[in-house]
C-alpha cells in the first residue's frame, strides 16, 4: 500500500500543491490492492494525478483573487495612514485649482479690457504726438483705467505716501523692488507718467506690445552692453524733456521673495539730470503671482508704500539710500533681503 502511493521512477522534485493532485492520492490508498500488473496501473495513475498542472483559467483565478486581496489591504492601509496623519493633499489640490482659475480668468480679463482700450490709445496717438510727445498723459490716462479695471477684480490693493509723488509735470526717477508680473499692473494704478524699461521680446506681443510702444516703454536686449548704454541714454534725454523714467534696480524679479543687489543704472540718470529719486516699495504681488508662475493668482492683497524722493549728484550714494529704504521696509513687513 505504502510502495503503490510512493513517488515513481519518473517522479519530479517539484512541491505538490495542487488540491486534485491530493484526492486523486487518497482514492489509490482507498481502493489499492491486488497484484503486480494492478500495482504498475496505480502508480501511472498517481504520477499522473500528481503531477498534472493546474489549467490557465484555474491560475488566472488564483491571481486574480490574490491580486484583489493585496489592493485591498492596500487602500486600507494607506487610507488609514493617512488618517492619522491628517492628510491635506485633496485640500491643497482644490486651493492650487482656484489659483489656476483666478489666473485664468485675469488673463481673460486682462486682454478683453485691452482690445477696447487699445483702439482709444489709437485714435488718440497722433494728437498725444502732436502735443505731448514725451510725456503722453492720455495714454498713461488709459493705461490706468486698464490696470484698474483689471486688478480691481481679484486683489485689493492698498497705496501709502501718496503724498510723495512728485506732480506729473515735475520728471523723476522712479526706483521698486520686482517680485512679480503684477508689478507693472500695480504701478500703473498710481496715475503717473513714468517710461517702464522692457526687454525687447514683449514688444512682440500682441496688443499688450503694441500699447506699450504707443506709452513710450523703452526697450532693452538684455546681455547686450550696447543696447544698455543706449537706454540709459534715451533716460537721460526724457528726463531733460520732462518726462520720467522707471526701473526695476534688481535687473530682473526676485525668485525668492528677497530685495535683490541694485545696479547703479538708474542712479547715474538721476545724479546727470538732477532729477529726484522716488524709492517704492511693493508688499504681497509675489505672494499673489510668485515669479515663474505666472499661470497662477493666489487670493490677497497687495501693498505700495511710497518713499520721500532723495536728491544728489553721485550715484553710489543715491544707490544705497534707495536700496536702504526698500530694504528696512521690507525687513519690518516680513520679507528677507539678500
Amino acid at each position: 500500500m505504502g510502495m503503490l502511493i510512493g513517488p515513481g521512477p519518473a517522479a519530479s522534485p517539484l512541491p505538490i500543491a495542487a488540491s486534485s493532485s491530493s484526492s486523486s492520492s487518497a482514492h489509490v490508498a482507498a481502493v489499492g490492492g491486488g497484484g503486480g500488473g494492478g500495482a504498475r496501473t496505480l502508480r501511472h495513475r498517481v504520477s499522473v494525478a500528481v503531477f498534472r498542472s493546474p489549467s490557465t483559467q484555474v491560475l488566472a483565478t488564483r491571481w486574480r483573487r490574490r491580486r484583489g486581496l493585496v489592493v485591498w489591504s492596500d487602500v486600507v492601509a494607506g487610507g488609514a495612514a493617512a488618517a492619522a496623519a491628517g492628510d491635506s493633499t485633496p485640500a491643497l489640490s482644490g486651493v492650487q485649482l482656484v489659483s489656476r482659475v483666478r489666473g485664468v480668468c485675469f488673463y481673460l480679463v486682462t486682454a478683453v479690457a485691452a482690445i477696447f482700450l487699445f483702439v482709444a490709445m489709437v485714435v488718440v496717438h497722433p494728437l498725444v504726438l502732436l502735443f505731448d510727445r514725451y510725456r503722453r498723459r492720455v495714454q498713461h490716462y488709459i493705461a490706468k483705467i486698464w490696470a484698474t479695471l483689471t486688478i480691481s477684480m481679484f486683489y485689493k490693493l492698498e497705496v501709502e505716501g501718496m503724498e510723495n509723488l512728485p506732480p506729473n509735470s515735475s520728471p523723476g526717477v522712479y526706483v521698486a523692488n520686482h517680485q512679480s508680473f503684477l508689478d507693472i499692473y500695480t504701478l500703473l494704478t498710481l496715475g503717473r507718467c513714468f517710461k517702464f524699461i522692457s526687454k525687447t521680446s514683449i514688444f512682440m506681443f500682441p496688443i499688450i506690445g503694441w500699447a506699450m510702444y504707443l506709452l513710450g516703454v523703452i526697450p532693452l536686449r538684455r546681455m547686450d552692453s550696447r543696447s544698455q548704454l543706449d537706454c540709459l541714454k534715451r533716460c537721460v534725454d526724457l528726463v531733460g524733456k520732462g518726462a520720467s523714467v522707471f526701473f526695476f534696480p534688481e535687473g530682473t524679479r526676485s525668485r525668492d521673495g528677497k530685495l535683490g543687489v541694485f545696479k547703479r543704472g538708474a542712479f547715474s540718470v538721476a545724479a546727470k539730470t538732477g532729477a529726484p529719486v522716488i524709492p517704492i516699495t511693493l508688499i504681497g504681488t509675489g505672494k499673489l503671482m510668485p515669479s515663474g508662475m505666472e499661470g497662477i493668482l493666489n487670493s490677497g492683497s497687495v501693498k505700495v508704500i511710497i518713499h520721500r524722493p532723495i536728491q544728489g549728484n553721485d550715484a553710489e550714494t543715491l544707490c544705497s539710500e534707495a536700496r536702504n529704504v526698500i530694504a528696512d521696509t521690507l525687513l519690518l513687513h516680513g520679507y528677507g533681503v539678500h
